[in-house]
C-alpha cells in the first residue's frame, strides 16, 4: 500500500522538464555519515567531476567550520575559548547558531545546541561510547554547564561569546545545513533540477527529464516499514529530516537510551515515540526540529507544530505496531 504527500504551495514553477537530460548520480562520505546526490543534467551542465569536486569542497567546509569531532573546526575553537571571550565565527557557522538558540528559543529548551557535555556523558559525541547509564551526579555536573539562554551573540561583528564550560553540538542541524548549502552550490552551477541526501536528510527541487518530481519515501522505524505501508512525498523546494529512537541507542538494565537527549533533564527523551518526520522548506530547520519535537513527545509536540503550522508526523509505539499521529499541515498534504 502507498500513499502520497504533494506540496500545498510549490512556490516557484518547477523548471520545465529536459527530456534530452540524463540522470547521474554521485556519493560519498561526509560529516561522519554518507552523502548522496541524483540530479537531472542538462545539456551544458558541469561535468560530474566537477560537480563531484564542489560537492565535496561544501560538505568539507561545513566540517571544517561546525564539527564537535574535528578540534580544529570553528565550534571546537569557540568550545575551548576562555570565559567571557567573544569569538567571531564564519558566516554559515553563525547562521546555523542563529537559527539552532531560535529553535531552543520556540521549544522551550526541548531542542539545545550546547547541550554538547550531556552528549558526550552518554557517549553520543566525541567521547567513548558507553553501554551503562551515568550517575545522576555526573549527569547534573553536566547540565550546569549546558543552557542556550547563556550564550550571547552579537551578529554586528558576527561573533558569540563563551560564557564558561559551554560546548556547542551542531550534530542535530548541521547535517540539515549541509543539505541545504548542496542545493544551493548545484543551483548556481546551473543544475535546477536535483536530490540531495546526507544521512537521511533530503532536500529536492524541480523534475526529472520525465517531468515527475523527485520521490522520496518517508523513514520508518524498521518494525513499521515490514508492515508494508509507504508514504511518498514529492520533493519540490522541500526538505525531509526524520529523528527516531532506533538509529543510535544503548540497552542497559532493560531500557533502551537513545542518543535523542532532553537537555530540560539530562535523560534521553523517555516518550513512546519511535520517529518523528518533519517537512520544511529549509532542511536544516527540518533537521532541528524533528529532534525538538522529539524530545516534546507526542501530545505537547502536535501542540508546538500546529502552532508553528509544521507538517509533522508522529510514529507513537503501541503493543504490536505504532499510532501515527499528523499534524494539520502535514495532513493537508495527502493527495
Amino acid at each position: 500500500m502507498q500513499r502520497v504527500l504533494i506540496p500545498v504551495s510549490l512556490g516557484a514553477a518547477p523548471p520545465a522538464p529536459d527530456a534530452a537530460a540524463r540522470v547521474q548520480r554521485l556519493h560519498g562520505e561526509s560529516m561522519g555519515t554518507t552523502w548522496s546526490v541524483a540530479w537531472a543534467a542538462p545539456a551544458r551542465a558541469p561535468d560530474a567531476a566537477a560537480l563531484g569536486a564542489g560537492i565535496r569542497a561544501v560538505l568539507a567546509q561545513v566540517v571544517a567550520q561546525m564539527s564537535n569531532w574535528e578540534a580544529g573546526s570553528d565550534l571546537s575553537r569557540f568550545n575551548r575559548a576562555a570565559p567571557g571571550a567573544w569569538q567571531a565565527l564564519p558566516e554559515d557557522c553563525f547562521a546555523v547558531l542563529q537559527a539552532a538558540l531560535q529553535v531552543a528559543r520556540d521549544s522551550g529548551g526541548a531542542y539545545d545546541p550546547s547541550a554538547g557535555p550531556l552528549v558526550d556523558l552518554w557517549g553520543f559525541g566525541p567521547a567513548p561510547r558507553r553501554d551503562t547509564a551515568p550517575a545522576l551526579a555526573e549527569i547534573e555536573q553536566a547540565r550546569a554547564r549546558c543552557g542556550w539562554q547563556r550564550i550571547a551573540l552579537d551578529a554586528q561583528h558576527r561573533r558569540a561569546r563563551q560564557p564558561g564550560g559551554v560546548r556547542l553540538d551542531f550534530c542535530a542541524i548541521a547535517k540539515g545545513f549541509g543539505v541545504d548549502a548542496v542545493s544551493r552550490y548545484l543551483d548556481a552551477q546551473g543544475v535546477a533540477s536535483h536530490l540531495v541526501e546526507v544521512g537521511g536528510e533530503l532536500r529536492g527541487h524541480g523534475v526529472k527529464p520525465d517531468g515527475l518530481p523527485w520521490w522520496v519515501e518517508l523513514e520508518t522505524p524498521p518494525a513499521e516499514a515490514s508492515a508494508g505501508t509507504a508514504t511518498l512525498v514529492a520533493l519540490h523546494g522541500l526538505a525531509v529530516a526524520t529523528s527516531g529512537d532506533y538509529r543510535r541507542y544503548f540497552d542497559s538494565g532493560g531500557r533502551r537510551y537513545a542518543h535523542t537527549l532532553d537537555p530540560r533533564t539530562g535523560y534521553p527523551a523517555s516518550h513512546a515515540l519511535g520517529s518523528v518526520t518533519v517537512l520544511h522548506a529549509q532542511c536544516m530547520m527540518a533537521d532541528a526540529l524533528s529532534t525538538a519535537l522529539t524530545v516534546l513527545g507526542p501530545e505537547a509536540g502536535m501542540v508546538f507544530a500546529r502552532r508553528h503550522a509544521l507538517a509533522a508526523r508522529f510514529l507513537v509505539r503501541r503493543s504490536g505496531g505504532f499510532d501515527e499521529r499528523l499534524s494539520p499541515a502535514f495532513a493537508a498534504m495527502l493527495a
